[in-house]
């Protein structure tokens, strides 16, 4: 074989290999331009989720916030209609006490069995009366609110049958008279 033909061999083969590898790195910056393309989709995607579950951690904690706030609020509201209910059970012994024809410890007896009974009124109600009916075998019970709130009043009164359930209820609201 003639020099010529073998140098010619070399240098196709050296343009061949250069060729592969040239081929070569372009393949695998493509892959890798193709990973960094999905990488940089699965960080989004990840940054999306992030972003959902701070807001799923807001959420909550605004829910828990409100929760504790209203659980705040029920207690506030049971220690006032605690007060309420011990004053008007001073009240009502203050009344026997004045009534010669009343025994103040029976006014007491009295008012704590209709409040374990839940015949008295409660939350914003400004006078709340239970009384049982009139024969003495009717456990009906009969019960009155009066509410006064900024520009309006109103009274409700309402019934009850030996069973617990509603048979009567009438509820007035007016304009509050200045």
């Amino acid at each position: 074989m003639d020099t010529g033909v073998i140098i010619a061999i070399v240098v196709g083969v050296l343009l061949l290999l250069a060729l592969l590898w040239l081929l070569g790195r372009k393949g695998r910056e493509r892959r890798h331009e193709t990973r960094r393309v999905e990488a940089s989709e699965i960080r989004r995607e990840a940054e999306l989720g992030r972003a959902q579950a701070d807001k799923t951690r807001a959420e909550a904690e605004a829910q828990g916030a409100e929760a504790r706030r209203q659980e705040a609020l029920a207690r506030e509201r049971h220690a006032s209609a605690e007060e309420q209910h011990r004053e008007a059970r001073e009240r009502h012994i203050e009344a026997a006490k004045k009534d010669p024809d009343a025994d103040p410890d029976e006014a007491a007896a009295e008012f704590d069995r209709r409040h374990a009974e839940g015949t008295t009124g409660a939350g914003t109600a400004t006078g709340a009366t239970g009384a049982a009916g009139s024969t003495g075998s009717d456990q009906s019970v009969e019960h009155y609110e009066h509410t006064n709130e900024p520009g309006m009043e109103r009274e409700r009164r309402f019934e009850r049958n030996e069973d617990g359930q509603v048979v009567r209820d009438e509820q007035v609201e007016e304009p509050r008279r200045q």
